[in-house]
């Protein structure tokens, strides 16, 4: 990972911690779940992420809004319930 430019939680000033966390993504009427390494804040559990995990996530979201989803894998289907 990537070193974070914070030591401490820019929020709150509560220490970080790397872990590994789940991150939805929605783009369109698509939505994508992927893992991803953050420094979460023990304090207020705020996420700080990459600028290149950032990244990342617009690239799916972009992806996700055309409806280019070929390399994800279905993991279900969604319902909107009225």
């Amino acid at each position: 990972m990537n070193t974070m430019p914070f030591e401490k939680c820019p929020v709150c000033g509560g220490d970080l911690v790397e872990k590994e966390v789940e991150k939805i993504l929605r783009g369109g009427v698509n939505t994508a779940v992927l893992k991803v390494c953050a420094e979460v804040c023990l304090r207020c559990g705020e996420r700080l992420y990459t600028q290149e995990t950032v990244r990342r996530f617009e690239q799916i979201r972009a992806k996700l809004e055309r409806q280019d989803t070929k390399e994800f894998q279905a993991i279900g289907v969604s319902y909107q319930v009225a």
